[in-house]
């Protein structure tokens, strides 16, 4: 059994929450608490192997809960926001900062269409991350001036005399991504001027939320992407909801209605996949931590073409499952932790 603690201020969603996870067998619901201070009481006296936490509490709110448990009793933590306002949910990814595993939305009531749906996603949420063991973490800021992390010399990346110029890199993610990517963007240096695209799996209408998360985190120009705009230099795009993203040779961003791939919209893969054939060897591909194996394939196929290949080491990743099929497919090049990432793509820029 998998036991799990529910932090909600409201009687009537603690007793919703307790309702949906109690109906998978698998799952435990050991305690609730109404705000922050008594999640971290039941923590340390219940030891539940997942917590579900609300942002927006009395007292003591779930990103400080979330930052006191990783601090004295690391636990695996979901937080489940009500909340799609784009500052509200910006903060909500404060909390990922200070250690939370994912982010989702609160399922809709018994009777909207879409119930059945987000409930089944809080379930298969809460069972996969009662499987990552999570380690004592430490709320660090990043300050201003820091240096860029670099790769020790053996690890450098080479590309030889004879390499093309890199002019796009590209990345995909899903669970765990967030804050890998707030890490790789806020260690890349200030003249890094390759567009960087990105595929991040994210539950519906949270993404112009994690956008301004990641800008003002990573101190790097971070968008939405839009239909038809140029990618500029320096700058950062991210897929919007619902819509695949592609880029077409005169590095314009295109986004489409297309199928959903791997039972995704956007998809990493559709991503990779134009990138592959737009770009060829002028683009690195990169593939973070992630459920399943959307995008391994055409990682494979960007090398194939002559591009950069980067994966997310096992070590690191929350789940290992996108990265985890790239390396088992010959698709990396290289495999390094967030850190070595970021250093790995300054490493080419110098290069060029």
């Amino acid at each position: 059994m998998i036991k799990v603690l529910i932090a909600e201020d409201s009687a009537v969603l603690r007793e919703f929450l307790v309702h949906i996870l109690s109906s998978d067998p698998a799952i435990q619901v050991i305690g609730t608490a109404r705000d922050g201070a008594e999640a971290l009481e039941a923590v340390q006296r219940e030891k539940p192997d997942v917590i579900t936490m609300d942002i927006n509490m009395p007292r003591m709110d779930g990103f400080e809960a979330t930052r006191r448990i990783m601090e004295t009793q690391p636990t695996p933590i979901v937080i489940v926001s009500g909340s799609w306002d784009t500052k509200e949910v910006a903060t909500t990814f404060r909390a990922v900062e200070a250690g939370a595993l994912a982010v989702l939305p609160r399922p809709r009531g018994l009777g909207h269409p879409d119930h059945e749906a987000m409930a089944q996603e809080l379930i298969q949420t809460v069972k996969l991350m009662s499987e990552v063991k999570v380690v004592r973490r430490w709320a660090r800021p990043r300050r201003e001036g820091t240096a860029p992390l670099r790769l020790p010399a053996t690890a450098e990346v080479e590309r030889g005399p004879k390499a093309a110029e890199i002019r796009l890199v590209a990345i995909g993610a899903s669970t765990g991504g967030p804050i890998v990517l707030q890490t790789i963007l806020a260690a890349l240096p200030k003249d890094f001027r390759v567009p960087v695209v990105i595929v991040q799996h994210m539950a519906a209408g949270f993404v112009r939320g994690f956008v301004e998360w990641l800008t003002h985190s990573s101190g790097r120009q971070v968008h939405v992407a839009t239909h038809g705009e140029t990618l500029l230099p320096g700058r950062v795009y991210v897929a919007p909801d619902g819509f695949q993203m592609k880029v077409e040779p005169g590095g314009k961003v295109s986004l489409t209605h297309d199928e959903p791939e791997n039972g995704l919209r956007p998809s990493v893969s559709y991503l990779f996949r134009s990138v592959a054939s737009a770009y060829g060897p002028n683009a690195v591909g990169v593939l973070l931590t992630g459920m399943g194996k959307d995008g391994a394939e055409e990682l494979r196929l960007m090398k194939e073409k002559g591009a950069m290949t980067l994966a997310q080491d096992k070590d690191s990743s929350v789940v290992h499952g996108m990265p985890g099929e790239a390396i088992k497919l010959g698709a990396a090049t290289y495999v390094f932790p967030p850190e070595g990432i970021a250093a790995a793509l300054a490493s080419l820029m110098k290069q060029k």
